[in-house]
């Protein structure tokens, strides 16, 4: 294995082993985002027996009911194994709030030996490895609640088809739909709309509307609103027991414990996007940490995945948010893990496909949120993107919209970012050339990592055509040096 898929795609065993290779990579402009790559190795009866004591509550699984409820939890039998259909991304399981804090614990060390051995480099950490499952569903719930609540809103007043950030609802109208909906008082709704700065230009936006519900929510145990679908009035959020209330807690002290700890090492944090129905509460937590953490510069980057329908609007407004605040914007784009997965889901459940039509539109999506960025950096200069693509086209649509905008390598605001022990023709003629780049870069013991190789093993038919093309240029490479009589590489200076 070492000498095979573990030594291509695998940079060593532990923090030590890794160094040579990290130092190597170095050596040609090649940074590193370290990722402690160990998973427990379920069956599927396994893994679903843990998502459904984890994510479905015993009253849901004794008696799922009807509607929303019994959708949720069919959902959760059926795709109680979130590594179906996942090839490219790791999965977490929750046991209980000790395996929680062992998570943490590798987190920390990861971060460690990406502050002793790489220069400038970054850690990645997934959401679902800090708590309960249960946590991120709801809160996620709530946040889409309360948007498809501003929308409805939005489209009450006529402004249904602009951008999210466009839409701006008239105060007055705003306090009267509320009252006629039952939500609250005109009295308890004029004080709750006009606190602080809140309305005071006479409008409310989408950043607005999301910050009444900034302090974790603290009025949504009360707050009745309207379900789009039905028409009924019901709570935002059910409530939280008192476990699970300290189980909240306990998750958001590990994302501080370390964010803390990696910019006292001088690294930055990757957050990993995950499934849509965790996403916008992985998202919105990974905000808070931005606010707190990215005020001198930018050591939190959140995640977007652009085959996503409202990834832009998504970038977008998160953009707004950190212009508005005065903290540095990071960000990683990719295409995207979920795919297979996220369609099964809902077209079982009977939801809106979240996902781009196609290939194309993913690809137009994603360079429409990365000109958005570059735009930003260049502008404000408080902004920073990594570039997380395969795709050559994404690569030189990022360098030629760089060289218009006059943004260059120097500056550290753009980076690229690549698997270990793929796309190498992209990554080190990129690092050679002064450019920011990275490899995500795995390690673990052999017999533990076994999962991420498997799924290394069954990567797409993208992955096979950009082998083709890698060995293709290797053999171009092969008989130019035999022709020149120049087998072995020498740098010209």
């Amino acid at each position: 294995m070492k000498m095979t898929f573990y030594g291509q795609f695998v940079a060593g065993e532990d923090h030590n082993a890794i160094k040579p290779l990290i130092s190597k990579n170095q050596a040609f402009g090649v940074g590193s985002v370290l990722d402690y790559s160990v998973e427990e190795d379920l069956t599927q009866e396994e893994a679903e027996k843990i998502e459904m004591d984890s994510c479905v509550s015993v009253a849901e699984k004794e008696s799922p009911g009807k509607d929303h409820r019994e959708k949720k939890y069919k959902a959760h039998r059926q795709f109680g194994d979130r590594r179906g259909g996942v090839i490219s991304a790791r999965t977490y399981f929750y046991a209980d709030e000790a395996k929680c804090d062992q998570h943490m614990e590798t987190f920390l060390k990861c971060i460690k030996a990406s502050g002793g051995a790489a220069v400038d480099g970054f850690s990645a950490i997934k959401m679902t490895a800090l708590g309960r499952p249960q946590f991120l569903l709801q809160f996620s719930e709530v946040l889409v609640k309360w948007r498809r609540f501003f929308s409805f809103l939005a489209a009450q007043q006529g402004k249904a088809d602009m951008a999210a950030l466009e839409q701006k609802l008239e105060l007055e109208q705003l306090q009267d739909s509320l009252t006629k909906l039952g939500v609250g008082t005109k009295s308890d709704i004029e004080t709750w709309l006009t606190g602080e700065e809140l309305g005071s230009s006479g409008t409310i936006d989408l950043l607005d509307w999301n910050s009444l519900i900034n302090d974790r929510t603290k009025i949504s145990h009360l707050l009745l609103v309207p379900n789009v679908e039905t028409g009924h009035l019901e709570p935002l959020l059910d409530k939280f027991t008192e476990e699970e209330d300290k189980q909240m807690k306990r998750m958001l002290q590990r994302m501080d414990v370390l964010a803390k700890h990696a910019l006292e090492h001088g690294v930055r944090l990757m957050v990993d996007a995950e499934q849509t129905y965790f996403q916008p509460a992985i998202s919105r937590l990974t905000l808070e940490m931005q606010r707190k953490f990215n005020r001198e510069m930018p050591t939190i980057f959140n995640t977007y995945q652009c085959y996503l329908k409202e990834a832009y609007d998504n970038v977008t407004v998160d953009v707004e948010l950190s212009r508005r605040e005065g903290w540095y914007f990071g960000a990683k784009l990719v295409r995207g893990a979920y795919m297979y997965q996220e369609r099964s889901r809902a077209a079982e459940i009977g939801y809106e496909d979240p996902i781009n039509p196609d290939y194309e539109a993913t690809n137009r999506m994603y360079h429409k949120c990365l000109e958005y960025v570059l735009e930003e950096i260049e502008h404000n200069r408080m902004a920073n993107v990594m570039v997380a693509s395969h795709n050559e086209d994404t690569v030189k649509f990022t360098l030629e919209k760089m060289n218009e905008m006059g943004l260059t390598p120097q500056e550290h605001k753009v980076y690229f970012g690549q698997l270990l022990g793929m796309c190498d023709q992209i990554s080190f003629p990129l690092g050679q050339a002064g450019f920011p780049v990275y490899k995500y870069v795995p390690y673990g013991p052999v017999n533990e990592v076994i999962p991420y190789l498997s799924r290394r093993a069954q990567e797409n038919r993208g992955f096979m055509k950009g082998s083709q093309r890698e060995r293709s240029l290797l053999w171009a490479e092969l008989k130019r040096r035999m022709l020149n009589g120049q087998v072995f590489y020498q740098p010209t200076y």
